[in-house]
């Protein structure tokens, strides 16, 4: 079997990728890997160690100030595509899956236009410009959240299969003493995403100096290895927070957490989701198209999570509500059971099974 996988620009798009290729190479014996991403992003580091084959195209997400490389992007969109043409006569994949990122617009029409099955899979409860796009030249979507389908009433078939990084959280298991935490304390952790946020980080240095030694719960918070020097740098916090750059495999310490303040990706929400974890969201306004925000909304309307917006956040609040959480309030308790009962599917597991399906 040849799939053809392309997913680019973010750690968002590209670790469900890989999600997928490891489910594939898991049930397919005889499997032959093409991965298309662009030849200046993330994924052109990630990809080849894998040992996968990997094509870059050379291709920008138009912007509305850079008139001059929006010029220039036409003509390299027209030329990725040709290369894409060439490169699925020479591969003859049985499929093409699009994950994610403007790297799978020429991807994702080459295909169509020589007649192959081609797939998308949306991270996000709010669907990105590209896969709202391209919904007409595919055979099957599939979503991460059931939200998000009625943003895709143009397509062939849609279906609500959950986000494939999910059921990797489980796969790790960090005991929160082996990184200096007592056991009977409750567990706070902070993470504003792998490589942080000067905004975020500028707001918990405020908050953190609130919590105070005699507080019945210790506080994990990750700066990101960016800022981690500076943050720390001429400050001093009670005895009961814990600061670090990075932690390896942090999902992994999830089932040992009783509450994460996080930002709203797909793919921690969905870590949250599988390990039951209660959180209070704070989406990125930084993000294209407030993704962040509707994929937070998503939990807040379901009584998952607690939504706040950057904009509205005020230390002396949100220190009064984390204290009023973890001594087990009602909206507290609610979250937990709402999480609880949470029934999720394997999605890498049902992003194959539905692939496999469009095939026969």
């Amino acid at each position: 079997m040849n799939i053809c996988v392309s997913a680019g620009g973010t750690g968002g798009h590209i670790y469900p990728a890989i999600a997928i290729i490891n489910k594939f190479k898991e049930k397919e014996k005889d499997l032959n890997i093409l991965y298309i991403g662009t030849h200046d992003r993330m994924e052109k580091d990630i990809i080849p160690p894998l040992g996968i084959r990997y094509e870059a195209l050379e291709i920008y997400g138009f912007s509305k100030s850079n008139i001059k490389r929006d010029i220039k992007n036409v003509f390299l969109i027209k030329k990725a595509y040709d290369k894409c043409i060439k490169l699925f006569k020479e591969f003859k994949p049985d499929v093409v899956i699009g994950v994610g990122g403007y790297v799978t617009m020429p991807v994702i029409a080459a295909a169509h236009k020589l007649g192959i099955k081609t797939v998308l899979h949306e991270q996000n409860a709010m669907p990105g410009k590209t896969n709202r796009y391209l919904q007409k030249k595919v055979d099957l979507i599939c979503t991460s959240a059931e939200s998000s389908n009625k943003y895709f009433n143009k397509a062939k078939r849609v279906i609500y299969t959950g986000h494939p990084c999910g059921e990797n959280a489980l796969k790790f298991k960090i005991d929160k003493t082996s990184i200096g935490f007592h056991k009977n304390k409750k567990l706070l952790l902070i993470v504003a995403g792998s490589l942080g946020s000067v905004t975020v980080n500028n707001f918990f240095t405020k908050f953190l100096s609130l919590i105070k030694d005699s507080d019945n719960y210790e506080v994990l918070y990750i700066t990101g290895k960016a800022y981690y020097d500076d943050f720390i740098k001429d400050k001093s916090f009670s005895k009961n927070v814990k600061i670090m750059p990075f932690l390896e495999n942090l999902s992994g310490l999830l089932k040992d957490t009783d509450l994460v303040i996080s930002r709203s990706g797909a793919g921690i929400i969905s870590e949250l989701l599988f390990t039951k974890t209660p959180s209070i969201q704070v989406p990125s306004p930084y993000v294209a198209n407030n993704h962040q925000y509707y994929n937070a909304l998503d939990l807040k309307n379901k009584n998952l999570a607690l939504l706040y917006e950057e904009k509205d956040l005020n230390e002396n609040v949100l220190y009064n509500k984390i204290n009023e959480l973890l001594n087990e309030s009602d909206e507290y308790k609610e979250m937990v059971n709402n999480l609880n009962n949470l029934s999720l599917p394997n999605a890498s597991d049902k992003i194959y099974k539905s692939i496999k399906d469009i095939l026969e």
